[in-house]
């Protein structure tokens, strides 16, 4: 199937109107991205998996979202895990699988502590956990919204007008070099000048705090559901450490590493992406949660171009 770039979708949410896109049919699969990009970043991965899951992917208020939530808006941490929530009921979805990356990984975390109830399994791929939210090559996005308010979005704006530029910041977190049209996509709406846009941006980095990753890992343990933790190996922001944590915190984790990947696996390894996604649903739907062919499992993926059929596996 050919990835589709267009958002087919939106929803009138408490907190403002939400685009989305919502491909394909069968068990729920919800994806949810990090800063300064939007649901484009699951394009190939939704691509390989609509043929046999209903797929929705949000554009959340975090600077590549083209309409902006209400001026009042919470969008804190647990404000934006309240939108997703919303989202779900809104929709009456169930049986979800919440998948994230990036920051939306520590959204994921905040949702499945805050708001489980319709959520039955957790896929996190390089993301924010513990004390790393930001991590600390990025804590300057939070502390310079803090300090210099909206002005602090105008600087971004500045920062990645060029093309140039924009490679440079994607280069840091994919091996994938993004074609102009992506990069459009993600960074368009922040470029345009849209005052809204850049407010959004700014209330959600100034109250970025590890404060809801720490609180929120003291609950995982009464997260009972399966849990899949991807994690791409050549990340230079997001440490292993924090994935393998990731994974002892919860009941019934897995973890796997992913080769030829920086922090977005999406980008990098869509087609590995989708398999593990359809394995790890099939597996969880044939066997229920806490089965201990996943709870115990470490992997490490080797080999494999990026946007390629999967590697081989090989124990850790």
């Amino acid at each position: 199937m050919v990835a589709s770039r267009q958002t087919n979708r939106e929803v009138a949410l408490p907190q403002g109107i939400v685009r989305y896109r919502d491909e394909g049919a069968g068990p729920t699969l919800v994806f949810i991205h990090g800063l300064l990009v939007n649901n484009l970043l699951w394009r190939d991965v939704i691509a390989d998996l609509a043929g046999q899951f209903r797929c929705l992917a949000l554009d959340l208020p975090l600077g590549a979202h083209t309409v902006p939530l209400n001026a009042n808006a919470d969008l804190s941490p647990a404000g934006v895990a309240r939108l997703i929530a919303d989202f779900l009921a809104t929709l009456d979805l169930h049986d979800v699988t919440l998948v994230g990356n990036d920051t939306g990984g520590a959204l994921c975390q905040l949702t499945i502590t805050n708001h489980p109830e319709r959520i039955t399994r957790l896929i996190l791929t390089n993301c924010d956990a513990f004390e790393d939210f930001f991590p600390p090559l990025l804590l300057p996005f939070s502390s310079g919204a803090r300090l210099l308010g909206t002005r602090f979005a105008d600087l971004l704006a500045w920062s990645f007008q060029t093309k140039r530029a924009q490679r440079l910041l994607m280069a840091s977190v994919s091996l994938r070099h993004p074609d102009d049209e992506t990069l459009d996509a993600y960074f368009s709406a922040l470029s345009s000048g849209a005052r809204a846009i850049r407010h959004d941006l700014t209330q959600f980095l100034k109250q970025v705090s590890n404060r809801y990753t720490i609180e929120a890992a003291k609950r995982f343990a009464q997260f009972q559901q399966p849990v899949l933790i991807l994690w791409g190996k050549n990340d230079l922001f997001f440490p292993a450490r924090n994935a393998r944590r990731l994974q002892q915190a919860f009941p019934d984790a897995r973890l796997e590493f992913v080769s030829r990947s920086r922090a977005f696996v999406p980008e990098d390894q869509p087609i590995l992406l989708a398999q593990k996604i359809r394995e790890f649903v099939g597996e969880s739907r044939a066997f229920g949660s806490n089965g201990q062919e996943r709870s115990e499992t470490t992997s490490e993926f080797v080999g494999g171009p990026a946007v390629s059929p999967a590697p081989p596996t090989t124990k850790e």
